[in-house]
């Protein structure tokens, strides 16, 4: 199917689709291009009309042994064209897309055992819709096609195609995917770190999902304490630019997120056939600054500054609680070093 994700990707990034902004003709054209794409790998794909976008998020379901369900998520919109400029949104958020595609292909050939799966291409993400009640997330969580309460798992990917860091970094860097809000659901945050490693070409790591401010369709769930889990390499330098063009994207690192995922939703949905409680208060600065340290520390034979960052990192680990916490006036210290090191690496 490999083919087929390099095709959608291009696609969504072509001319035709031209930003693939809600409510043009390039977004009707990119919704078109997702149908078609999830039904020749296997899927039968539907609209969900979201009221006041003009456009609709596509969704496919594969029922499951039990009436619950894993939910896979990527937008396919993006800004489409300004100041004469399209903006083409190969990793924000075509790449994501494609992985949606791979991983949806890979399911219906072998469905999953226990849970259903949805699969979700959602519209409306970027501005002015983000929060709103345009945002295809926000209108799917409010009228979900299945019951939300048996929705036990969400996943979302955005800003997943590119390598992490500029050009030369080491790969224990570059394939660095961030996951976040694994620490909120019951069981979770150990099933991550069970197979972190797992798929060569992409190294999964843990950060809690307070370190940076809501920035994708996940929120829709977290508000109604569904578990989530978020998938990102963070801001590149092209972010929000018509230079997140296809070539720059990182195809092995996408392919191998394509495997890691295809895993961890089979094993969620294998885990037993109940509702994942969700953890309210669930807190771990301690997932956060190990990821930081294992970062900075690999980052030292090219970066004079990696040593700072790893030395502040394993002093705020130590002011950690038992339960991975940091005390209240220390959080916003993780959080500006997570911000430093995403400017540096952009």
């Amino acid at each position: 199917m490999t083919t087929e994700m390099r095709k959608l990707v291009a696609e969504l990034c072509s001319p035709a689709c031209a930003g693939r902004k809600p409510g043009t003709k390039g977004g009707d054209a990119a919704r078109a291009a997702v149908v078609s794409a999830l039904r020749t790998a296997g899927l039968d794909p539907y609209e969900q009309p979201v009221p006041g976008l003009r456009g609709a998020n596509v969704i496919a379901v594969l029922p499951g042994d039990v009436e619950r369900y894993v939910l896979v998520g990527a937008h396919f919109d993006h800004l489409g064209e300004l100041a004469g400029q399209v903006y083409w949104g190969a990793d924000d958020n075509a790449a994501a897309v494609g992985i949606l595609l791979e991983v949806g292909h890979a399911l219906a050939a072998k469905r999953p055992a226990g849970r259903g799966v949805l699969l979700a291409a959602f519209d409306g993400e970027e501005a002015p819709h983000f929060t709103q009640n345009t945002m295809g997330s926000m209108f799917f969580a409010k009228h979900p096609t299945v019951p939300l309460d048996r929705i036990d798992m969400m996943i979302a990917m955005d800003l997943v195609g590119h390598t992490f860091g500029p050009a030369g970094v080491p790969d224990e860097v570059g394939q660095s995917l961030f996951a976040l809000g694994a620490e909120r659901s019951e069981g979770t945050a150990a099933h991550v770190d069970s197979i972190a490693s797992i798929e060569p070409g992409v190294r999964i790591r843990r950060a809690d999902a307070e370190i940076i401010p809501p920035l994708s369709d996940y929120l829709a769930f977290w508000q109604r304490s569904v578990p989530f889990l978020f998938l990102t390499a963070g801001r590149s330098r092209h972010y929000h630019m018509p230079t997140d063009t296809p070539e720059k994207l990182d195809w092995p690192k996408m392919l191998a997120t394509a495997r890691w995922l295809e895993r961890f939703v089979r094993e969620t949905c294998a885990r037993p056939a109940k509702p994942l409680p969700f953890l309210r208060s669930g807190r771990d600065d301690a997932a956060t600054l190990r990821s930081l340290v294992a970062i900075t520390r690999a980052l030292e034979p090219v970066s004079a500054e990696a040593r700072t960052g790893r030395e502040t990192a394993e002093a705020l680990l130590a002011e950690c609680d038992t339960s991975g916490a940091l005390p209240d006036p220390l959080r916003n210290h993780a959080s500006m070093l997570v911000g430093m090191l995403e400017s540096k690496l952009a």
